[in-house]
Formats: C-alpha cells, structure tokens, sequence
C-alpha cells in the first residue's frame, strides 16, 4: 500500500515540474526554440568579486564579458516587460539576473517581483543569484512565487582552495571576508540555500563557470553534489576570457573554455546531473528567444512615459493565452513530425548499435526547423547522432556570420567557421553557396540544403543515415 502511495506522490510531482517548465526556455530545451525570455536590469550591485568578471560592467556569469545593460527601476522594469508582452506574445518568462546579483538588491528586486504579480501574473518569475545571501530571502522568493532560482556554484571544495582562486572575497556581515575563509563561508551559504529552495519545491538551476586550469576537474564534484541535493539542472558555461574584457583572468592568460572542453566536461558531469546545454549566457537586459537579443528595439524612450492602464492593455493576457495555445499544438505536430528519434541524455551505446556516432550542425532561426541560410547564421545547434537515436550537445557562437563585414581586412568568416566545426561531420542549413560549401569540404565537412523548413531532429537522423550509416556507402561529394 505505501509503495503504490509513493508512485501516485511521484507522478504528482513530476505533472507539477512539467507545468513549471513547459514554456519556460532556460529550464526546457524543447521549450527554448519557441517561448522568449526578457531580463530586467533593476540589480545593479553585487556582494562579491569574482575573478572571471569586471565590476564595471554585467555580471559575467550571466552575461558574455564586456556588456553594460541599461539599468531600470522596479517601475521601469514592470513598464518595460508589460510594452515587450505585447509585442512579443510568446514572451513567458521574466528574470532579474543583474546587472549585479537580485539578491545583493533585495528591495528593487522583490519590488518588481510584487508588480510583476499583479500586472503580468501569466508570467513565470525568475532569479540569478551567486547565493551568498540566499538563505535570507527563502520566504520572499516564496512569496512572490519565484519558483525557478539560478544559483552560481563553481566549486563544492570544502578547504576553500579552489574557490579562493575564483573569488578574491565576499562581502560578509559589512567586511570584506578575502581568500580561503570568503570561499568557505560561501559556498556554506549556497549549499545551506539551495537546499531550502529544493525542500520547498522550488525548481533551482545551478551554473558553473568551466575555467580551465581552476575548476575544470571539480565540475563533476560539483554535478555530484548537486544531484544529491535534488538540482533539477545544471548548466556548466565556458569561461570567455580576453584581456580586452578587464577581468583578472584575462589580464592573467587564463584561456577562454573551448568548445571541445566544455564538451568533455559536460560529458563527465553528465553521468550524475541533467545538463541544460543550450545557454547563451544572455545579457542582463536581454530580450527574445535564446539565442536573439532584441534588446536594442525596446529601448526606455519607447515605454518609460506611457501609463500603466495603457500598456496593460497592450499587454492583453487573452491575447497572449491564444498565441501561447497556437504554439503548444505547433510543438505537438513538430513531435509527431520528429517521430521521438532525440534522447535528453544518452551514451554512445544508446544512440548506436556500434558506438559510432558523428556530430551534426544546424542552423536555425527557431520554430524547431532548419530555416536559416548559412550566410546568416552566428550561431550553430550541435546535435550527436548515431543510427539509433540522436542527443542535442550545444550550441557554437561565432563572432560574425559569413556574409557580415569586418573591418579588418585579414579577418576571413570561413576561418572562424571552420575551427568552430572542425569536429563536425555533417552541416545542415537552409540555404549554402557553392564557395562556403567548397571551402568546409577541404575539412572534411559534409553539408545539406536539401532539408530546408523541415523538422530539425528528423531531419539530423535521417541525414546521418543517409550520410553515414546506410549499409552501401553514399557518395559524398
């Protein structure tokens, strides 16, 4: 009898993480291609220094090195989300990641929380925190209904050596708390807030920043730890670091992540955590689908006088739960049409009877299809896929699309382009050239335009089929 009890608890829970993350584009892959996220920059201050980041602009942990967002007022924030709601309907999730940490500004923070819900209570809330302050706030994160927290943990060392290489100090108790003891008393706070948001089912996401030479083997101590605390996710992103960007660690030499690193990190944490893989380590302001920032065309000018009757009723929630009920029976044919071929997290031996399996790119502009030409994309969805199944890896940036400009007259897009699917096998795009596709062959890079406006995951396993796995082999010029 209680075991047949525990199964029904089971499956009540799992119902009621599903409904939190369905539409939400950070906490579901499948979600991040068709539901947009905006961040409100109401959190300018921040409680410690970390050495991957420079104060005078966004938090690196949440944005890429080098960004200022345009900081708001709880008011502004709340105006702003309401203007972008209505103009971007499949908006479904708002959080406040910076451009410091939401908890190091609690009153602006939860400020805009409270007006969220009552203005845009279709909404799900958000917060990015390093989680030094975290146990202080449980019962206002509670409150507002707050139920998906990000915490920054990069280490779960308990000596503090590896995290007094990351932070030079916290602010503790209004001193500053420098080296081993900061690191401790840290990650302390961390681990004693993540598990107060996990006992109150509130979904926690953790980062870790992959910093080569620092942390690099204590990722899977830290995935391993997360597990144990119940973590639904974790996002592990690469350290970007150029002494352009100011930080310590790129006045230091400490490397940028590389693609192949990160992967091979996530593949070590992967075994004990459920890993979120397609971070764009959005700014603080941002706005869009993952992957776009449309920040630039709301700009404060266009909102900041309006009423909020006005912009309520721009908002429109009938509106809005129409758009959102066209999108759901969009992704139920986009996965009949997929036909289940994708595992979330898979071995070798699980996408082929072989355990061979080749890497893929896509480019895409969302809606789950293949529907940019390689011209234009500045980014590529990596999937591995073999000739049982396939999994989603990551996605690849890169500084400038092949047909954008540059005003250096030595700088060549292929070239970026070509280190940054070096390892790939296969690339399948809407459109391509002649010259790109002659040019990624001399890497031994396979590419296909023939899938154009068809289902992204269907179409990866029937390529590599076609490619790689039929019995006779395929000619491949």
């Amino acid at each position: 009898m209680s075991c047949a009890c525990g199964t029904s608890d089971n499956k009540n829970i799992e119902a009621d993480i599903q409904e939190k993350i369905n539409n939400h584009p950070c906490y579901s892959e499948g979600a991040h291609q068709h539901y947009a996220r905006i961040h409100v920059a109401v959190a300018p201050a921040c409680n410690i220094q970390c050495n991957y980041c420079n104060r005078k602009y966004d938090c690196s942990n949440e944005s890429r090195p080098g960004v200022t967002s345009g900081k708001l007022s709880p008011e502004e924030a709340v105006k702003k989300v309401l203007y972008v709601g209505g103009d971007i309907q499949q908006l479904s999730v708002v959080g406040i990641a910076g451009p410091g940490d939401a908890l190091a500004n609690p009153k602006a923070t939860f400020k805009t929380f409270k007006m969220l819900q009552e203005k845009a209570p279709d909404l799900k809330l958000c917060l990015s925190t390093n989680g030094l302050r975290l146990p202080d706030f449980i019962d206002q994160i509670e409150k507002y209904n707050v139920d998906h927290v990000t915490v920054t943990i990069n280490s779960v060392d308990p000596t503090g050596e590896i995290g007094a290489k990351i932070y030079p100090w916290i602010n503790w108790e209004h001193r500053k708390i420098f080296g081993k003891e900061g690191a401790k008393i840290l990650l302390e706070q961390q681990l004693k807030g993540i598990q107060m948001l996990t006992e109150r089912g509130i979904l926690v996401k953790a980062n870790s920043v992959l910093i080569p030479g620092v942390n690099d083997k204590e990722l899977p101590n830290v995935a391993k730890k997360l597990k144990e605390m119940n973590v639904f996710l974790h996002n592990i992103m690469p350290l970007l670091s150029s002494p352009e960007f100011g930080t310590k660690f790129g006045l230091d030499g400490v490397p940028s992540a590389t693609d192949q690193e990160t992967m091979a990190v996530q593949d070590a944490c992967g075994m004990d955590m459920t890993l979120m893989k397609h971070c764009r380590q959005c700014r603080a302001d941002a706005v869009g689908l993952i992957g776009e920032d449309r920040g630039d065309e709301f700009t404060k000018e266009s909102f900041v006088n309006m009423e909020f009757t006005q912009l309520e009723d721009m908002y429109n929630i009938e509106a809005r739960t129409e758009k959102h009920e066209m999108i759901e029976n969009w992704r139920a044919h986009l996965e009949a049409a997929n036909e289940r071929v994708k595992l979330e997290e898979a071995s070798k031996a699980e996408l082929s009877s072989t355990g061979e399996t080749k890497l893929v790119a896509v480019t895409t502009g969302g809606n789950g299809l293949i529907n940019m030409h390689f011209g234009s994309a500045q980014e590529f969805l990596i999937y591995e896929a073999g000739d049982k199944a396939i999994k989603f890896v990551m996605h690849r940036k890169i500084e400038s699309s092949y047909s954008g400009t540059d005003s250096s007259e030595d700088f060549n897009p292929i070239d970026e382009i070509k280190v940054t699917l070096g390892d790939c096998d296969l690339l399948l795009t809407e459109k391509i050239g002649e010259c790109p596709m002659s040019e990624l062959s001399e890497i031994g890079l396979v590419t296909d335009d023939s899938y154009s406006q068809q289902p992204i995951e269907k179409s990866v396993f029937d390529a590599v089929q076609k490619y790689f796995f039929q019995e006779e082999e395929v000619e491949l010029g």
